[in-house]
């Protein structure tokens, strides 16, 4: 197809553009041959005409389709050209903040100019051992490149990082060797990786400067070579430098900066031990004050110095060479300070005194009035003398700064010197990479001999470039067979002939050097008339005599000749050099003292490094006419350059080339002039066009199968798929020259992949509108029959309603008649009746007005009657009273004079008596007789006063009637005046009130109508109220329910928060399981460091094969975590042997790995007791109840079980001691004293057994005492045990003697047996001082304390015996007959106890116990009576303790018996089992005469199961035989299939507890050692084999749930049956070494968890992301040259069944093994958490799998791993939530993503992704199709403003290493031990059943 036909319209095109150097445009019309221009529109809508070259017709570029724009290479477009590269460049950058692409094999690396986490360990750990084009682009995959081409094909290998000062080659260089650091380790133990990495802060420190373009600019070039061994492990390091910018040291330019270290130094000057340096702020010095800005925004100098200073001890430069290094950068900058002033025109001064030069003297120790000499003099040498001349101040001024600079040089090339002394490799070096950090093409305004020498070194890196590129293809075009032909391209070898070529630029300039009087403007001359005609690539400029312009193989460059000369000679004062070479100051000595003697072109030592020297100084031993023959810097820098060629030649080069996206340091800013300039100085467009001259975009047959299947017609579909694509391409592509088949790949010209995906796009296209044409059909005819059947619905409705409304009308219509009819009948009968009884009212009020007036005249004429008659009364009593008035005033008027007249009378006939008595003195008694009679009438008198008064009061009475009645008369007549006068007002007042009456009517309605008012606005006010009141209630009921819900809210809230609690005190306790455990693997993994360091050094002497293992630095395996103390011996035993092996490890490595393990140890102990602390915090209160209980509980049982046996052990034991007292003394003839017959012997053998028997009857005594102790404290006190000591203090203080107080302590001893394997005896003086408060010294008892009292009890008595022999002779004889009848008592009752046995033995067994107890009680009741005190209350006590105790040993004997009756009835059951087994067996095989004895077995076989006690005895001979046999030559397999599960730990512990049995702690500790370090020893032998560390994970949890179950603890034995808890263990508690075990299960379950991780990684990434599970949704996209090496053509090898299949394995695996349900459950979830994780990181990493189809396949994948889950029955237990994380990443693929709702959506769904998962999916979202759509940055900055108050963890990746922490819950095991049998196929005959 013709190119021309492609621009048809619609098509996209790229035109220049001054601003944007390329714009797109869209095609308005089709171009047709002939036009003179296209008719375009902008993306903007502006139409614009672009006219046409008339002389080339050159097209302007097509545009790439937008499904390849944004590819992770570059030559996997289609169209490559300069605007598809710098459009796909930009879009990656902008879009999707991805800063790496390839293109072809260059590395592209734009700078962010912001810190990206994309460079943590588990990135690099996601990128070692992937093949480059798996992954996105990243310097992480070239360093892998290069790694594993050095391992692979034993190359060494090149990384040349190069770009313009700013771009991040530093940054690009230290990543690549972290990078290396990371992944391959250290071959020893003195840490090189991180020597290499300390070397990057001091040469930044010394060489990296802030310029304009970038804050940390290398100002000079470095190439460091990384050694490796032959195991490719780091084993050293060697840095060369280039081209040191010197000038920089003495000049910087605006808003640049000097080296850091000077600012580093000046920010740390107050730094005490700094002082002496007399340093300052920057500001205070000329050589850091120029550039006026010495701070870097967000740089701390002063920190910065601590790092350097960190990195300066880490390489071994000392604190005294480091001030050493201080004291000459702050000489240099004292000496910038020294001020030279004018003497004259021609010569210069320093003052006197100057502060500035005697701190610089002082500090390197030179002499002021030298250097204040030599700075402003020189000396000059003639051919016959020598003489001394003074120089201007401007040349002195040059000459300081020249030697500043100069100091400096040698400064930079010392450190570089020792750093590399310190990364130099002690071994020999098998293989390198080299990184290269160098300068990269630059042109400024003004141009120098530095641009010219980068230049030059970019065009002899460019050539290099160029050849390798088109040696790549061309190796790539014969690998397919592809017909080959010359690829024209770029040489630059011209332009490097001019530069170093004879009579080049170099060699003039070097001619120019030698001559007396050459200068600049000479040397320019001479370039002209050399090369100006014969050289097309040099130029003049036009308007300068003093520059030239040479063409670079990236642009023309001016340079001007200024200063060229200068610093091409380097010339520094020879007599300022010497001043320091005297020097005092030891550092700068060394610094010059190879002055001279540099003969390599770098001027350094073989070794040190390439840097080229300032200045080159010749030996004063050579001649005069050496002097001229010593090397330019120019010619150095050629000859450094030639070595670094040859170098880069013999490795195989990996290229980064970085880009510098702007000017202004902008965070992810893109200008694409910077860019496209840059991209051409590169070389990346010349590797695009090299690959556009040929076949650029290739294809496999399979992936071009699959991508345009949809090209071809079923019938095109053959078997073979090459020939099928090769017949689609002839139909397809008529020109065969656009494309090649080769072997494996079909090869396209430029712009057919475009072609063909126009043709796919087209075919899909048309197919999409056939099925929107379908579907829109489909649509239709359902919306038009919805529609239809919705009619006539609507009709049918419509018209029942209308016949319900006419229904309704007629209705309302009849009953409105009969209303009418109703109404009118009511309102004529209302009207009828209105005027009725208005009628009536009328005729009423007549009737009675007429009435009411006959009446009214009526009454007054009865009234004027009664008036009339009344008057005349009255006035005739008015003239009867004025006559009686008259008449009673005559009388009274006469009746006064009388009285009057009887007055004077009396009177005068009193004084007439005065003299009459006078007269008559003795007429006495008459005058009393006439007082008497005087009294009388006196008498008289006052009763007719009285009566008077009465009369008169009757008359006043009467008066007053009658006045009364006149009154009222006259009353009455006036009132009949008034009546008159007031008939016309009462008339008057009538009308008033009727007015009144017709007022208060109007007022009466009025208050009606108010009434009616108030009540209508009360009624209206109280609905108010009852509204005002509803409301207020629903307000009343909102808040009830407001609330309830916040009560509820507060309670679900605390339920939350408890939760939350809940969940943060798990999570802690996992992080700190987590942490525990990840401890015991770092502590695992240093002691197989320590091993493997031994191992090493033992097989020093012998050369290892060479070979490449790659091991990465996190690489750990399961070790010892728990070392014993035996095994620190045998180590240090076997280090005293190997010391000369030893010998040659670093002592301070070992010591510091000692310190480490301690450490470690102690911060492991330290997390188990946290651990321990925190899993016992939820049950601390039932554990303490649980263990109260178990203490009584276990006192009790310890006595009821040891009762017996103490009494008959003590009983032997006595026995035994008495004989061997009587051997000894029968046997003794020394004294005559003590022969046999004697008296004496006589009498100290009848004390000696009446001392014996004392001794039975004190200890039955202590026993009862005892007994009666324990029922007291157990009865009172049920949280005390019988083992305390206080339980006996009280009863031990009345043991007044010693032999009782040493048989309480026996029996004491006996029964607190220590539970531990190593008990302590107790002392006697302990013992005495708890029980006595003074007590005699008494010396310690042995191991057991028997022997020793009981021999001390002997001999005290024998002394008392013998002293007490001569008083007791006298009482012998009675004392021997008392003696005799207890002996015959004795042997009477042995005699008893002899029959007793006899008849027991002839009993059965369930009788022989009970006969035998029964008898037991009767011979212990019988001895407490006799030994019963006389008191009867203590007696009684007695008794009753005693019967108490009876009836609990009868109790304890009834379930002896319910026990054995079960066993019984097991035994019988199991008895016939193996009797009918055993007969299957030997049916058919054995002889008549076996047959016979068959009966036989079953009587015999159920007691020895009777008494099988589950226990394995063997030999101490035996043990490495027993752990030899068991575990570490066991066939897992075997043991799995045909033996029960945990048969392995089931026989270990069996034999454990026979050791326990016998109390051999010996034996014990030994076992449980051997068994840990064998399984140690197995898994570290076979522990990649996941079968056999299953087996031994699920054999040691037995093992330890076996320790847990029999250990006797409580909690444990709740579990066990009434014979299980019988065979707890007895005399040891091992919970130390439970705990062992624990961390034994730890390390195992690690190392499984590392095994799945081995089988399961190289899975995932192909089952679950690369293998297309649902055929045919996703399609291929062109890759480019770095091809994936998982493709669609190797899909068969791991699918989603590999992986399902392998879980399986694993789940039976585990289950026949068998591991308890709950550890498969964590394993399982450990699975699925590696698998999400790894697919989401790859995810993460991928850009060509985050797709929409991608996701659908990864949904479905998770689905079945769901449907998995939920056949094995583990859907419930976590697995599932594991993959949370990549089923939201999924999800997040499909959903849409354009609107503020979409954000929304995504934000609350993805809730386990980080917001840096979130927004790198969204950036690396691909669409596959035309018909996807990419994600909007607008869309994507929303996503991160709505996830920016989010809280999660800031890294990118899953942790993949990470393991959850593990449980060992208790398991306990129904299994009897004593049913086990050992099969024969262990080899384990030696073991005995006890």
């Amino acid at each position: 197809m013709a190119a021309s036909e492609l621009y048809t319209k619609s098509a996209r095109v790229w035109i220049p553009d001054s601003e944007e150097v390329w714009k797109s445009a869209e095609l308005v019309k089709d171009y047709n041959n002939g036009h003179q221009s296209l008719q375009l529109m902008l993306e903007d809508g502006t139409k614009v005409e672009h006219k046409l070259d008339p002389k080339t017709k050159n097209l302007p570029h097509l545009r790439n389709p937008d499904i390849l724009v944004g590819e992770n290479d570059l030559t996997a477009l289609s169209y490559l050209h300069e605007p598809a590269v710098l459009h796909n460049l930009k879009v990656r950058f902008i879009d999707s903040k991805l800063i790496y692409t390839y293109c072809g094999i260059v590395l592209v690396a734009i700078n962010p100019y912001e810190t990206l986490p994309i460079y943590s360990t588990d990135i690099i750990n996601a990128y070692s051992g992937q093949n480059m084009g798996d992954m996105d682009p990243h310097i992480f995959a070239v360093a892998e490149e290069a790694y594993k081409q050095m391992a692979r094909d034993e190359r060494n290998q090149s990384i040349i990082v190069s770009g313009e000062s700013g771009a991040g080659k530093t940054v690009s260089a230290k990543y690549a060797m972290r990078y290396f650091a990371t992944v391959s380790g250290s071959a020893s133990e003195a840490n090189i990786e991180e020597k290499v990495l300390a070397s990057n802060p001091i040469m930044e420190a010394i060489g990296n400067a802030k310029t304009t373009r970038n804050d940390n600019s290398s100002r000079f070039g470095k190439y460091i070579e990384i050694g490796f061994d032959n195991r490719y492990r780091i084993i050293g390091a060697n840095m060369r430098t280039y081209l040191l910018e010197k000038s920089r040291v003495v000049f910087q330019a605006e808003e640049e900066r000097n080296y850091h270290i000077f600012y580093q130094l000046c920010a740390s000057a107050h730094l005490p031990e700094l002082k002496v340096l007399k340093l300052g702020r920057a500001n205070e010095f000329l050589y850091t004050r120029q550039g006026r800005n010495p701070v870097i925004e967000g740089v701390d100098d002063t920190k910065e110095l601590g790092t350097t200073r960190h990195a300066f001890t880490l390489l071994g430069i000392n604190e005294s060479y480091q001030m050493g290094l201080f004291q000459v950068l702050a000489a240099i900058l004292h000496l910038g300070n020294v001020e030279i002033k004018d003497r004259d025109s021609d010569s210069s001064i320093i003052p006197p005194n100057n502060s500035h030069l005697t701190s610089f003297c002082e500090l390197v120790g030179v002499s002021y009035q030298d250097m204040s000499q030599w700075l402003c003099h020189r000396r000059l040498k003639t051919a016959t003398e020598t003489y001394v001349k003074a120089v201007p101040r401007l040349q002195a001024t040059n000459s300081r700064d020249a030697l500043s600079k100069h100091i400096y040089a040698k400064l930079f090339n010392w450190i570089v010197e020792h750093v590399n002394k310190a990364l130099i490799a002690n071994v020999k070096q098998h293989s390198f990479i080299g990184v290269l950090d160098i300068y990269g093409f630059e042109t400024f305004d003004i141009n120098s001999f530095e641009q010219f020498c980068i230049n030059y070194a970019n065009e002899k890196l460019q050539q290099q470039f160029n050849m390798h590129v088109f040696k790549l293809e061309q190796e790539e075009y014969m690998r397919e067979q592809i017909p080959w032909t010359l690829i024209d391209f770029y040489d630059n070898q011209p332009c490097i002939n001019l530069i170093e070529a004879k009579m080049g630029i170099l060699d003039l300039l070097d001619e120019e050097c030698k001559m007396p009087k050459g200068s600049d403007d000479s040397w320019a001359q001479k370039l002209y008339n050399t090369h100006l005609k014969t050289c097309s690539l040099f130029e003049k400029p036009r308007m300068s005599n003093r520059a030239f312009i040479i063409q670079h193989f990236a642009d023309k460059v001016e340079y001007q000749c200024d200063a060229f000369l200068e610093k091409n000679k380097d010339t520094v004062n020879e007599d300022q050099i010497n001043v320091l070479k005297a020097s005092k100051f030891p550092l700068l000595v060394e610094l010059f003292q190879d002055e001279g003697k540099a003969t390599s072109p770098t001027g350094q030592v073989p070794g040190t490094g390439g840097r080229t020297r300032l200045s080159v100084k010749p030996d004063k031993s050579r001649d005069k006419s050496s002097k001229e023959h010593k090397k330019t810097v120019g010619c150095q820098f050629r000859n450094s350059l030639q070595m670094l060629m040859g170098t880069l030649n013999a490795t195989t080069p990996h290229y980064v080339r970085c880009i510098k996206p702007n000017d202004v340091k902008q965070a992810f800013t893109f200008d694409p002039k910077r860019a496209v300039q840059q991209l051409r100085a590169c070389g990346v467009l010349e590797t695009i066009r090299i690959s556009a001259a040929g076949f650029p975009s290739r294809w496999t047959y399979q992936e071009f199968f699959s991508r345009y299947r949809v090209l071809m017609k079923q019938k095109d579909v053959l078997p073979d798929k090459r020939l099928t694509c090769r017949n689609v391409l002839e139909k397809l592509v008529e020109d065969q020259d656009k494309y090649q088949f080769g072997k494996t790949k079909i090869f396209f010209r430029a712009g057919q992949v475009a072609y063909l995906e126009k043709l796919r796009a087209d075919k899909l296209r048309v197919a999409c509108i056939r099925i929107q044409k379908t579907i829109r059909c489909w649509l239709a005819r359902k919306k038009y029959l919805r529609q239809r059947e919705a009619a006539i619905t609507i009709q049918r409705f419509t018209r029942g309603y209308q016949a319900r409304c006419l229904a309704k009308f007629m209705r309302r219509t009849q009953a409105a008649t009969i209303i009418q009819k109703y109404q009118r009948m009511c309102v004529e009968r209302k009207r009828y009746r209105q005027k009725q009884a208005a009628a009536l009212a009328m005729q009423r009020i007549l009737r009675a007005y007429m009435a009411r007036q006959k009446y009214l005249a009526l009454v007054r004429e009865a009234k004027v009657v009664i008036i009339q008659k009344r008057v005349r009364g009255w006035l005739a009593r008015c003239w009867y009273k004025r006559c009686l008035r008259a008449i009673v005033y005559l009388q009274c008027c006469m009746r006064r004079m009388k009285a009057r007249r009887e007055l004077k009378k009396l009177k005068i006939e009193a004084r007439s008596v005065e003299h009459f008595k006078k007269l008559n003195k003795g007429m006495e008694n008459k005058i009393m007789q006439l007082q008497r009679k005087i009294d009388e009438q006196n008498k008289d008198s006052r009763l007719v006063i009285e009566k008077l008064a009465s009369v008169e009061i009757s008359y006043a009475a009467e008066s007053e009637k009658m006045r009364t009645e006149l009154n009222r008369l006259h009353g009455v007549e006036e009132d009949a005046r008034n009546k008159t006068n007031q008939l016309s007002t009462l008339l008057e007042e009538l009308e008033r009130l009727k007015k009144e009456l017709a007022t208060t009517q109007k007022e009466k309605k009025t208050i009606e109508d108010w009434t009616q008012n108030y009540k209508t606005q009360m009624e209206k006010t109280v609905s108010e109220l009852k509204e005002q009141n509803g409301s207020l209630k629903k307000e009343k009921d909102d808040l009830n329910r407001m609330i309830q819900e916040q009560s509820q809210q507060m309670t679900e809230k605390m339920t939350r928060a408890i939760a939350q609690e809940t969940q943060q005190l798990e999570t802690d306790l996992n992080e700190e399981r987590s942490r525990y455990q990840n401890l015991l693997s770092e502590h695992l993994r240093l002691e197989e460091k320590y091993d493997d360091l031994k191992e090493e050094m033992a097989s020093s002497s012998h050369i290892s094969k060479p070979g490449h293992r790659r091991t990465d630095s996190t690489h750990s395996s399961n070790g010892s975590e728990y070392t014993y103390n035996s095994e620190y011996t045998e180590m240090e035993d076997g280090s005293r042997t190997r010391e000369d092996v030893t010998r040659g490890l670093d002592t301070s490595l070992t010591l510091k790995l000692q310190k480490r393990l301690t450490e470690l140890e102690q911060e492991k102990q330290s997390l188990r007791d946290e651990l321990e602390n925190k899993e016992d915090q939820y049950q601390r209160a039932r554990a303490r109840d649980d263990a109260q209980f178990k203490k009584a509980r276990g006192a009790e049982l310890e006595y009821e079980s040891l009762k017996r046996q103490e009494l008959e052990s003590e009983n032997k034991k006595l026995k035994h001691n008495l004989a061997e007292m009587r051997h000894s003394l029968l046997g003794d003839k020394t004294a005559n004293v003590g022969a046999p017959g004697s008296p004496a012997y006589k009498v100290l053998l009848d004390q000696l057994n009446a001392s014996c028997e004392e001794l039975d009857v004190r200890k039955e005594e202590v026993l009862i005492l005892r007994s009666q102790l324990v029922s007291q404290k157990e009865a009172f006190h049920h949280k005390e045990t019988m083992t305390e000591p206080s339980v006996f203090a009280k009863d031990v203080s009345k043991l007044k003697d010693a032999d009782e107080l040493k048989q309480a302590y026996i029996g004491l001893k006996d029964t607190n047996r220590s539970p531990r394997f190593m008990p302590k005896s107790l002392d006697m003086n302990e013992l005495l001082s708890r029980l006595r408060s003074a007590a005699p010294d008494i010396h310690k008892l042995n191991e057991d304390g028997e022997l020793w009292l009981v021999n001390q009890d002997l001999k005290e008595t024998i002394r008392l015996l013998e002293q007490q022999l001569q008083t007791q002779r006298r009482g012998h004889d009675n004392e021997v007959e008392s003696l005799r009848g207890e002996l015959q008592s004795v042997k009477e009752e042995n005699n008893r106890q002899q029959q007793l046995l006899a008849q027991n033995l002839q009993l059965p067994p369930e009788a022989r116990i009970e006969a035998s107890l029964q008898h037991e009680i009767t011979r212990l009741t019988n001895e407490n009576l006799e030994l019963m005190p006389d008191d009867p209350a203590e007696s009684r006590e007695a008794r009753v303790v005693i019967l108490r105790r009876m009836v609990d040993l009868m109790e304890q004997l009834e379930k002896q018996d319910r026990t054995i009756r079960k066993l019984k009835k097991q035994l019988k059951v199991y008895s016939k089992r193996i009797g009918e087994m055993g007969a299957g067996q030997n049916e058919g095989q054995t002889s008549p005469g076996q047959m016979v004895e068959e009966p036989i077995h079953p009587v015999n076989i159920p007691r020895r199961e009777k008494d099988f006690q589950g226990m394995l005895e063997y030999k101490k001979e035996d043990e490495m035989k027993l752990v030899k046999n068991l575990i570490l030559e066991l066939k897992p397999r075997g043991v799995a299939v045909n033996l029960i599960p945990g048969l392995p730990a089931y026989i270990l512990f069996m034999c454990l507890r026979h050791a326990d049995y016998v109390n051999d702690d010996q034996k014990v500790r030994t076992l449980l050692t051997s068994t840990i370090n064998s399984i140690k020893k197995i898994l570290k032998k076979r522990g990649d084999d996941f079968e056999t560390v299953s087996f031994w994970l699920a054999n040691t949890c037995r093992f330890l749930h076996c320790l847990k179950q029999y250990s006797g603890d409580e909690a444990f034995m709740k579990h066990n049956s009434v014979r299980q808890n019988e065979h707890c263990l007895s005399n040891f508690d091992l919970a130390e070494y439970r705990q062992v075990i624990s961390d034994l299960a730890i390390q195992i379950f690690q190392q499984l968890v590392k095994c799945m991780d081995n089988i399961l990684l190289p899975m995932i990434v192909s089952g679950m992301l690369e293998h297309e599970t649902i055929q045919g949704v996703s399609g291929v996209k062109p890759t480019g040259l770095r091809k994936r090496t998982s493709s669609i053509a190797d899909e068969g090898i791991y699918t989603l069944d590999s992986i399902l299949r392998q879980l399986s394995a694993f789940h039976s695996t585990m289950c026949q093994h068998g591991t308890d349900p709950e550890l498969i459950k964590q394993v399982v979830k450990q699975q699925f958490y590696i698998i999400g994780a790894a697919t989401l990181n790859n995810l993460l990493l991928r850009k060509d799998m985050c797709s929409w189809s991608k996701g659908m396949q990864i949904r479905y994948n998770v689905s079945q791993l769901e449907e998995w889950l939920r056949d094995k029955g583990l859907m419930g237990w976590g697995a599932k939530e594991t993959l949370e994380p990549l089923i939201q990443a999924a999800q997040l693929l499909q959903v849409k993503k354009k609107t503020d709702e979409d954000a929304e959506a995504i934000c609350s769904m993805c809730q386990a992704l980080t917001t840096a998962q979130i927004v790198k999916v969204l950036n690396l979202y691909t669409p596959v199709n035309e018909f996807e759509e990419r994600v909007s940055v607008s869309f994507i900055r929303t996503i991160q403003t709505r996830l920016r108050d989010r809280s999660d963890s800031p890294h990118l990746l899953m942790d993949t290493k990470m393991i959850y922490p593990v449980t060992f819950p208790f398991n306990p095991s129904s299994l009897a031990l004593e049913t086990i049998q050992i099969p024969s196929s262990l080899n384990l005959g030696f073991l005995s059943r006890v």
